[in-house]
């Protein structure tokens, strides 16, 4: 295949990829987008293959590889759970950064294009890049799918003197850069490697269980970087467009998640929610207060008699696999004549979207799932809010408690309805360890159980009339 033809390809590609990314900006476009991800995909890794001088055997292992690669995703894709997407998004990025590691090493090793002078200078500061970023963000991106799943502690690890352990590092990487930028030696690299591999895992196991979303979005600007970086190593422009493409979304949506919970992109690295429990919580300091208990048959009576209900589901929702049977009462509701919207906090769940993906598999209309800024002012003006699992995202101690460890962050203000009905299984806190004054409200009751077994009792009486 011409170098033209490859060139065509891969604006093709490029442009279907931003397609795609708009695309995924909406609930309504989004499966358009993800349509035009797999064509651009398809085209960039066809134009690659065509377009790379090899022999019959190399093309057949690449083939092969992707065929191998093809059946796992599918596999994987059909097994996993949509509550288990975070940490496997998570692994995704993992095996970015590592790939970003093994291609940068190979190019070193074997380069594809001999350099000499400056423009061999610029190529090795590409590799360095590359690996450097690539191994945080495959070290990194393994310890947050272990907190995700479980299997690693969600409480941040604080270390003595950590923030000097981390500058220490950074400080031996640019000592290590500069020894492989002069001497092309391979020593440098390797223990360049090893340092950023543990940076990683220490940046990551020092940040709390309730900063998992944003970590894991930041882990995808990396994995775009480390992408780019390579790229400009192998002189490959459609991966320097797309890690660019990946990197700066990543970034930005960080960005709009640490801005949904009033904190700085530098703060959620230095350490995050989760450290302490909150020092000043109503469960904790007025111990007289009691929760008030409801029965399913009084809340169905309360959604009946409501004109206007909110309901606000969390990852207690996506846990018990509810929404199928939130989305059945909507449609219930709604024949009825009463108002259902849906409140989604930017880091409800574990994953960007993850409620939004959830409702739209309920099959739940698009224009009633609203973002938090558009639905907040609208709760005084509420009969009934629903609370299905969320916990720090509706915690009132965000806005009245200075020394929470949530303080400052926006909220869903569930309680300023006139009624708000939360659906737990018992009192225990949230994922950010802080307790939640919303459960002792006057006008808040509790109904306990499985968020699953809850919804199924209101939607058969709901059904029955």
């Amino acid at each position: 295949m011409s170098t033209g033809f490859v060139s065509v390809a891969y604006v093709l590609a490029s442009v279907l990829f931003i397609l795609s990314l708009g695309g995924l900006s909406h609930q309504e476009s989004a499966r358009r987008g993800n349509f035009f991800g797999i064509a651009g995909i398809i085209i960039a890794v066809g134009a690659t293959i065509a377009g790379v001088n090899m022999g019959i055997g190399s093309t057949s292992t690449i083939i092969l590889a992707l065929v191998i690669g093809a059946v796992i995703g599918l596999f994987l894709a059909n097994k996993v759970e949509m509550t288990q997407m975070p940490q496997l998004v998570a692994l995704l990025h993992s095996f970015v950064g590592l790939a970003a590691v093994l291609v940068g090493f190979a190019g070193h090793l074997d380069p594809l294009i001999k350099t000499a002078g400056a423009e061999h200078t610029i190529k090795m500061v590409e590799i360095f890049l590359g690996i450097f970023i690539g191994a945080i963000t495959f070290t990194g991106s393994l310890i947050a799918c272990g907190k995700l799943q479980g299997v690693v502690s969600s409480s941040a690890l604080t270390l003595p003197g950590r923030h000097a352990m981390n500058l220490l590092a950074l400080g031996l990487v640019v000592v290590l850069g500069s020894w492989f930028i002069s001497t092309d030696s391979l020593m440098p690299l390797i223990i360049m490697t090893i340092v950023a591999s543990v940076l990683g895992i220490h940046l990551i196991l020092a940040i709390g269980g309730a900063d998992m979303p944003v970590v894991v979005s930041m882990l995808n600007s990396y994995s775009g970087w480390a992408a780019a970086s390579i790229g400009f190593m192998l002189g490959n422009d459609l991966l320097i467009v797309t890690g660019a493409l990946v990197g700066s979304s990543g970034a930005i949506l960080s960005y709009i998640m640490c801005r949904a919970m009033n904190r700085s992109f530098v703060s959620v690295i230095l350490g995050g929610f989760g450290q302490t429990s909150g020092s000043s919580s109503a469960g904790s300091a007025d111990g007289d207060l009691v929760a008030l208990e409801t029965s399913t048959e009084e809340v169905c009576e309360e959604l009946l008699s409501a004109k206007s209900v909110i309901i606000v589901p969390g990852y207690g929702m996506a846990v018990a696999q509810a929404q199928n049977a939130v989305g059945e009462i909507t449609k219930i509701l709604r024949d009825k004549g009463i108002s259902v919207r849906f409140g989604i906090h930017p880091v409800a769940g574990r994953l960007p979207g993850h409620m939004n993906v959830l409702l739209a598999e309920a099959k739940v209309p698009y224009d009633i799932v609203l973002e938090m800024d558009e639905l907040n002012d609208d709760f005084p003006d509420t009969d009934v809010v629903l609370v299905i699992g969320a916990n720090d995202t509706v915690n009132p101690a965000a806005m009245d408690d200075p020394d929470s460890p949530i303080a400052g962050m926006p909220v869903l203000e569930v309680w300023k309805s006139g009624q708000v009905v939360i659906l737990k299984r018992g009192m225990a806190s949230g994922y950010a360890g802080v307790e939640n004054p919303l459960f002792f409200k006057d006008n808040s009751r509790m109904l306990f159980g499985d968020a699953k077994e809850s919804v199924d009792k209101l939607l058969g009486i709901l059904r029955d009339g």
